[in-house]
């Protein structure tokens, strides 16, 4: 079981660079452990895409059904005061912006029930997941 942070999950659904190292590790191991906005930070980068004319709507769609099928199958850590009061503690500790902070304090919850790895292609989040101890998944 790994936590994935939004910016591992995208090269899931559209094709990028790192898409054949992401898609090798989810084959790997498809028990994702998420943050709860992660499904709204996915699909606001596909509209995203969508308005700037990199994907058409049939492919923007296309994409959302492949994010509803991977999302039926994770786990959520859900908003709650210890979230919240992880995550203002980490944006005095760390240069990260507050959904960062957020995925970050997310990771440091399902990391005190298992020890997880942290699979992110966020090199900032990946510094401030490691220096809180978090094992973080090496991309060559």
């Amino acid at each position: 079981m790994k936590f994935w942070d939004t910016s591992a999950i995208l090269p899931l659904l559209v094709e990028e660079s790192a898409s054949a190292q992401v898609d090798a590790v989810f084959k790997g191991d498809a028990s994702l452990v998420v943050w709860w906005g992660t499904s709204i930070e996915c699909v606001s980068a596909v509209a995203r895409l969508e308005r700037e004319g990199n994907i058409t709507a049939e492919e923007g769609a296309a994409i959302i059904g492949r994010l509803n099928q991977i999302r039926e199958t994770w786990r959520e850590i859900q908003p709650g005061q210890r979230l919240k009061q992880i995550a203002e503690r980490v944006l005095r500790l760390h240069p990260l912006r507050a959904q960062d902070a957020q995925q970050l304090a997310a990771c440091l919850i399902a990391n005190q029930d298992h020890a997880m790895v942290f699979v992110t292609l966020d090199k900032r989040l990946a510094m401030a997941a490691h220096k809180e101890g978090v094992t973080i998944h090496v991309w060559n």
